[in-house]
């Protein structure tokens, strides 16, 4: 059987009377379209209607500290090989 128009990255349905979860790899696209700029509004509408501030806000704080390693491990190999 084939799953197309499935989207692989919908929460599943939450049992009754509890709010749905977003899954981790939901928070990291979201964290990396909103890095970018570039959240659709469905997304958007998602996260605030499911996700928790502090998830987001972890989310967010990792990237930014990943995301400044990356550089000062790129800026320190370009450095090593220029002089």
């Amino acid at each position: 059987m084939s799953d197309h128009g499935v989207d692989k990255d919908q929460a599943k349905p939450a049992p009754a009377g509890e709010p749905s979860r977003l899954t981790v790899w939901q928070v990291m696209k979201s964290t990396l379209a909103a890095a970018f700029g570039v959240q659709t509004e469905e997304a958007r509408q998602r996260d605030f209607s499911q996700g928790s501030a502090g998830t987001f806000i972890l989310a967010g704080l990792v990237f930014t500290a990943a995301f400044v390693v990356l550089l000062v491990v790129i800026v320190s190999v370009v450095l090593s090989q220029v002089g």
